[in-house]
């Protein structure tokens, strides 16, 4: 029985990762998903926030603004509309991205706006997430 899953993430700005995992964690717009090798195939989307790669020891941490995720027995592909290894992450910037939502919201705005603006504010918060998360996991 394979013990790892070929894995391959990439986005409009290019290939993000492509390697070998043992395990696979991604934010589906159902529910969080946990992929291990043999998975039943599955097509399905992807909101904003972390995917994990797990490898043994070594977790690569991913920031996704959504996509789609195709699982194969032996093959899981990621199509993110963005993705940016979470160490790569500008905390300064996510801020002040949600800030600007927020603002946005609090204003009179149309639904397409609104729809943009909350968009922007899952985003933001997505990536202040893994932050916290990378910032607790190195205390």
């Amino acid at each position: 029985m394979a013990k790892t899953i070929h894995v391959d993430i990439v986005s409009a700005e290019g290939e993000i990762y492509s390697g070998e995992a043992e395990m696979v964690f991604v934010p589906a717009k159902e529910g969080d998903l946990g992929i291990a090798p043999r998975h039943a195939p599955l097509l399905t989307l992807i909101k904003a926030g972390e995917v994990r790669v797990k490898n043994g020891e070594t977790e690569l941490s991913i920031f996704v603004g959504g996509g789609a995720l195709e699982v194969q027995p032996r093959k899981v592909t990621i199509l993110a509309d963005t993705a940016v290894r979470a160490k790569d992450l500008d905390e300064a910037q996510a801020l002040d991205a949600k800030r600007r939502a927020e603002e946005v919201l609090s204003g009179k705005i149309d639904k397409l706006e609104q729809a943009e603006a909350l968009a922007q504010l899952a985003q933001a918060a997505a990536q202040l997430k893994i932050l916290e998360r990378l910032r607790k996991g190195r205390s």
